[in-house]
Formats: C-alpha cells, sequence, structure tokens
C-alpha cells in the first residue's frame, strides 16, 4: 500500500466503524485483572477491524493489541479501545487507534474519539488533520507556560515513587499536568495545539503509533525522554511542540 493519503482514509473509516460498534455495545465484562482490563468490546473492535481489514487491505497484516499479529514489516497496528478502563467506568475519555506502521517507521496514523465521534487523521506528508481543520501543535516557547499530560504504566503501585517523580519536576517547572487515561488520545490533544507537551513510560506500539503521526504532521516532534531516537514501542515517550523539546528533555531527565 503505497498511496498514503488513500491508506488515510481507509484507516478513518475503519476506526469510526469500529469506534460506532463499541457505542453500540453495553457490556462491560472485565477478562484480566483489576487495573489491566479488557472487555468483551475491546475483542468486537478487534475483530470488525481485523475483518474489513482482510476484505479491503488484504496485503498487509493486522498487528492488535488483544490478538498479536506481525511485528515487523509493514502492518496496521491497532489498538480496538485505548482507555478501557475509563470505558468500563463511563469516564469519556476513549477511542480507537489505528496506524499503518512499516518496520519501526508510523506512516498512517487515525485516532477516533469514540465519545466524540471526532476522528483525527494524518498520513506522512499529508499534514494532520481533525475533519477539514488542519491541525498545529502550540507555539508555547518556556515550560513556565506549558502544559502537560501524562499516564501512569500497569506497574504504578509497585513503581509509584519513581513515576511520581517525574511528575513533580514537570510540576515544580511547568503550568501544570494532566491525565486522561488514553495516550492516544493525549497525542492527539498535543497536535492540535490543546497541550505543550506529554510523556510517559511503558507504552506498546498500538498505544503510540497512530499519535506519533498525528504530531510530527502537526509540526511536533517525538522522542524518548532522554532525547534519543523513538521507535514504537521504546520504554518511554516524550511529545512535544517542538519548541520546547529541549528544554522539557532536561526538565523531566534532571529535574
Amino acid at each position: 500500500m503505497t498511496d498514503l493519503a488513500a491508506a488515510a482514509r481507509l484507516a478513518r473509516d475503519v476506526a469510526r466503524d469500529a469506534a460506532s460498534l463499541l457505542r453500540a455495545r453495553p457490556e462491560r465484562i472485565d477478562r484480566k485483572g483489576a487495573i489491566d482490563l479488557v472487555t468483551e468490546c475491546d475483542l468486537a473492535s478487534e475483530a470488525r477491524v481485523r475483518e474489513r481489514m482482510a476484505r479491503e487491505s488484504p496485503g498487509v497484516p493486522v498487528q492488535g493489541e488483544e490478538g498479536g499479529g506481525v511485528t515487523t514489516g509493514l502492518r496496521w497496528v491497532l489498538d480496538p479501545l485505548d482507555g478501557t478502563t475509563n470505558f468500563v467506568h463511563g469516564y469519556p475519555a476513549w477511542c480507537v487507534s489505528l496506524a499503518l506502521v512499516d518496520g519501526d517507521r508510523p506512516l498512517v496514523g487515525c485516532v477516533h474519539d469514540a465519545v466524540s465521534d471526532r476522528g483525527y487523521l494524518a498520513w506522512q506528508g499529508g499534514g494532520a488533520w481533525l475533519g477539514d481543520t488542519r491541525l498545529a501543535v502550540s507555539s508555547t516557547s518556556t515550560p513556565a507556560e506549558a502544559l502537560g499530560i501524562t499516564g501512569f504504566p500497569y506497574d504504578v503501585a509497585q513503581r509509584a515513587s519513581f513515576y511520581l517523580s517525574f511528575v513533580e519536576r514537570a510540576l515544580r517547572t511547568t503550568r501544570g499536568v494532566r491525565r486522561s487515561g488514553s495516550a492516544a488520545l493525549d497525542l492527539a490533544v498535543l497536535a492540535r495545539g490543546q497541550a505543550d507537551f506529554f510523556w510517559e513510560f511503558g507504552l506498546k506500539p498500538w498505544d503510540t503509533a497512530a499519535g506519533a503521526v498525528l504530531v510530527t504532521e502537526a509540526g511536533g516532534r517525538i522522542t524518548r525522554l532522554d532525547g534519543s531516537p523513538w521507535v514504537p514501542g521504546a520504554a518511554d515517550v516524550l511529545a512535544t511542540n517542538t519548541q520546547l523539546h529541549d528544554s522539557l528533555v532536561a526538565v523531566l531527565t534532571h529535574g
């Protein structure tokens, strides 16, 4: 699939369809543990995407959060329900995240906010979009004026002090920190210019691949927390509006 604009349109339509299915299903069935949740809806959403991609993009396999799949080469990378804990509790921040990735390079990204029924879409060289509106990251240039977003991995109970040390550094230096519970939506918000930076540990490719395309195509920058190159599935991630990047690397890694 070499036509990235066409791939983006397919991702938009498939993610929107999966989000519609999620909104229509009332089940809230816990299949794992107390923190790391998966519901019947996660599974149904992933099945829907796999079914459609088998018909409409048959030469490109799917790597999904629930069903696994290939981890190299050209593939669709899917989180069928990002923000499952929010979904289970009725908290309004959950989405479908779908990306086309070639090796370690995200090429197309769609994050469909299932609550508002809005689709964020980007493809390499084509910009980042919310409907007909082109997205651009913020112009904030100093940490003191910056609003950040973060989240916590599933081992937060065991490593709470470690994760909170980064929150403390950010709170001492920036305007504030938010947490939505959906990394994909966080990256979309950053691409839209409504926040200035995002960091988190322990994310998987399906959490970040689509959002990374949104951020970079909106003019932002994404690396690891120490400023080294990032790839989907890296142990940590820092995304910013570019202007703040070096400053935020210093803030978060050195305090």
